[in-house]
């Protein structure tokens, strides 16, 4: 591994020093499982973590086993009866008639399914997201990164696509209990819906979301839709068509965030890196390479504000591991090697087996003209903020106090266009199935002979080697 000739990711940075990088991970958490056929794989943050580790980033930052959130916090966003539904529903309970309605009611059971651990993947999530932010609040690191992340849809009272609890609101609301303003950057190919309508009538947190618009999952997020009251023209939306490259990427969102940091003036930043707008994903339409997704992080990185770095969509596992390990080396500073470290999960890299993918020859649908309309009607949007909004603070409320646990030992390695509802084609790595969990709290994967079980189903050996 080199350190970086060029200063790509102090771009704007007065000064040339490393960043405090401080990441979360919970080594249970690709053990969880959305069940057979669907998209959603908690799998590739484990592929991700390995990869990280086999290129020595691990010791490069703080390394953090997340404390999980508890119900009263969860509660900060969710309505109590949502959480009291996530927090007992299991396989076993939904079957249950009295709980059909509740069912429908939280929007559980399609998109988002009820499966093993359901509320202990949620406590994960939302606990490193939550953990991130007290992190940089205290001032003990610069970028705080929690790849189980980055839950954009869910709603106060619903899941939707695929996300039950919004760790992202809850980080935000952490972070505001210490910083006036947020701004909050989603590069996922969907629209950042739950997110924006959180903070939608507010100026202490502005949202900015690149995403697919038109016939798409969630149908959200046009152009005009600006905030309302306090917080309007502080939610951007920037709608896109398929086949984005990296170029036109670059074009639209350096100088729309390079204007939002000058008239805005972020105390801190949320970026939501979801994967599935790279190029090849399952459910996206995006054509991004690795480097193209990462340029974001690189140019944020650049302004020397404390930073929350998170996961979010991505179906492609392979390639959303590749991402977000690299996405990690630009955190720290460093310049990867493109060929691969041996690893557990190797065989699904092939048959090249470099960090690396080309985009494909799909079409670029967003033309120049309809870029530069974009572009101008978003910074004209953004003119008219004469000022960073002020925020007066009369007692700073209390800052959550998360348990420290002792650091993990990184080389004990432990052993509508979203979904449709129907199995996909999967290539023979992503349909193996890792073991799911009975019970969170005590952290017992189900016996041998289930896991035997569920080779035989999927007609292929389990990836756990």
């Amino acid at each position: 591994m080199e350190e970086p000739t060029e200063g790509a990711s102090l771009v704007s940075g007065p000064d040339g020093k490393k960043r405090r990088v401080s990441y979360f991970y919970e080594p249970t958490i690709g053990d969880y499982y959305y069940g057979q056929g669907h998209p959603m794989k908690p799998h590739r943050i484990r592929m991700a973590h390995n990869l990280i580790v086999h290129y020595g980033l691990h010791r490069r930052m703080e390394v953090n086993r997340p404390f999980p959130a508890g119900p009263s916090d969860i509660r900060r966003f969710h309505t109590d009866e949502y959480v009291e539904f996530l927090a007992s529903v299991s396989p076993e309970s939904s079957g249950d008639p009295s709980f059909s309605r509740h069912l429908k009611r939280f929007n559980v059971g399609e998109d988002c399914p009820v499966f093993d651990g359901l509320f202990g993947f949620c406590q994960a999530s939302a606990g490193g997201s939550i953990g991130a932010a007290v992190k940089l609040n205290r001032g003990d690191a610069d970028i705080a990164v929690n790849w189980a992340g980055g839950l954009h849809h869910a709603k106060k009272s619903e899941a939707s696509g695929f996300c039950y609890v919004n760790d992202i609101v809850l980080g935000i609301l952490e972070l505001l209990k210490v910083h006036r303003r947020v701004l909050y950057v989603d590069i996922d190919v969907h629209h950042g819906d739950g997110v924006e309508e959180a903070f939608y009538t507010t100026d202490r947190v502005m949202t900015v979301s690149f995403h697919k618009f038109g016939d798409f999952f969630p149908g959200t997020g046009h152009i005009r839709d600006v905030g309302a009251g306090q917080g309007k023209y502080y939610a951007l939306n920037v709608p896109l068509n398929d086949g984005l490259d990296d170029e036109s990427f670059r074009g639209l969102f350096r100088p729309i965030i390079q204007k939002v940091m000058e008239v805005y003036q972020p105390d801190a930043v949320v970026l939501q890196c979801g994967a599935d707008s790279l190029s090849g994903d399952r459910l996206g339409c995006f054509n991004l390479s690795v480097k193209g997704h990462a340029d974001c992080l690189h140019f944020l990185r650049s302004f020397n504000v404390p930073l929350m770095v998170l996961g979010g969509g991505g179906y492609t596992i392979r390639n959303v591991a590749r991402c977000w390990c690299y996405e990690t080396a630009v955190a720290v500073g460093v310049e990867p090697d493109n060929k691969l470290p041996y690893n557990e999960y190797y065989e699904y890299f092939g048959p090249d087996y470099t960090l690396h993918v080309e985009p494909c020859n799909m079409e670029n649908l967003n033309a120049h003209k309809d870029m530069e309309k974009i572009r101008n009607t978003l910074l004209e949007q953004l003119s008219g903020l004469i000022h960073a909004p002020s925020v007066p603070f009369q007692t700073t409320p209390a800052t959550t106090q998360v348990p420290e646990e002792p650091e993990e030992d990184m080389e004990r390695r432990p052993k509508p266009r979203i979904w449709n509802g129907e199995d996909y084609e999967s290539d023979h790595d992503e349909d193996d199935r890792p073991p799911h969990m009975t019970n969170f709290d005590d952290h017992m994967m189900r016996d041998g002979a289930d896991d035997m079980d569920e080779e035989k189903s999927d007609g292929h050996p389990s990836p756990r080697h």
